[in-house]
């Protein structure tokens, strides 16, 4: 049942993002700017008498990164949404398809202009991810799940836009929301909630630096995002990082590379780093990096 939610849901934002909106004139200031980048990858390792040795895999990766802008007298709607899901199968082991990337991400802000290069905006954003992740090779304990994390933020503030593709968002009054719906999780204060809640609420800061260039140069496209956070009642010198970057470089119509790449760092939530003298975990804070690269069919498109 999960994944059917999950697979209608995901179908819903597709089209409502990609087909539901009307198109503007490139020569008027007004209307929908809509763009996306949908991208598959596959790779496949194949050794046979290898001397160097080597195991046979196969990785499959997708991504999805939308966005639907609207611009309509002194009005700015900006919405972006990004699906990103990978799995290997590598033989040679008894794991199966293991999850390489997971990943939902949805934004929306508001604005209405209060000059020529600012406005007053509005900015609420969710990230969760849509399968249970394990620490391999152990698949019995679940380490995060669907809602588990998830994360909602409100912020209310100004937006700077000094030419196209480049935003500057800043607030003083943000609301950053923490949820882990997993019984197991909740019960062991995984992410940063108290043991056994479901939800923990923060008031701090929050600044999003986004540019978008549609041609950095001949065939190559390139969009990233910085995400930061304070809360101002626990350690406000502590920043929260969520910095992600997408280049996708052309070879022809349906054919491209993509690279991207996603920083994350939160102050309540602990990695294992290491294990004590009788095998327990031990947990620090540390910054996570995840990289992905493919090639394979990408499809592109501006209105």
């Amino acid at each position: 049942m999960r994944k059917k939610i999950i697979a209608l849901l995901t179908c819903i934002l597709l089209t409502g993002s990609m087909s539901g909106l009307k198109g503007q004139d490139p020569d008027t200031l007004n209307g929908w700017d809509k763009s996306g980048v949908l991208s598959l990858n596959m790779s496949q390792n194949s050794f046979t008498n290898w001397a160097a040795g080597g195991q046979n895999s196969v990785a499959i990766n997708g991504l999805v990164n939308l966005a639907a802008n609207l611009k309509k007298g002194k009005s700015a709607w900006d919405n972006t949404l990004t699906i990103g899901y990978g799995k290997m199968l590598q033989k040679g082991n008894d794991l199966g398809w293991v999850k390489t990337d997971d990943r939902f991400e949805l934004q929306s802000k508001y604005g209405r202009q209060a000059t020529e290069k600012w406005f007053y905006s509005g900015l609420m954003n969710f990230r969760t991810q849509m399968d249970a992740g394990y620490n391999y090779p152990d698949t019995e304990v679940k380490i995060s799940d669907l809602l588990a994390p998830a994360y909602l933020v409100f912020s209310a503030g100004m937006d700077y836009k000094p030419g196209p593709g480049l935003s500057l968002f800043l607030s003083p009054l943000t609301s950053k929301n923490t949820i882990v719906t997993d019984d197991y999780l909740s019960s062991t204060g995984a992410f940063g909630v108290e043991p056994g809640k479901r939800f923990r609420a923060e008031m701090g800061a929050y600044a999003v630096i986004s540019y978008k260039k549609d041609e950095l140069m001949k065939n190559v496209n390139f969009l990233t995002k910085l995400d930061l956070f304070t809360n101002y009642l626990k350690n406000p010198q502590n920043i929260d990082v969520s910095w992600e970057a997408l280049l996708v470089l052309k070879v022809n119509e349906f054919i491209s590379a993509t690279v991207n790449t996603l920083l994350l760092y939160d102050d309540d939530v602990l990695i294992k780093i290491d294990e004590g003298s009788m095998g327990e975990p031990v947990l620090g804070k540390r910054a996570q990096f995840k990289e992905v690269i493919g090639v394979g069919l990408t499809y592109k498109f501006i209105k």
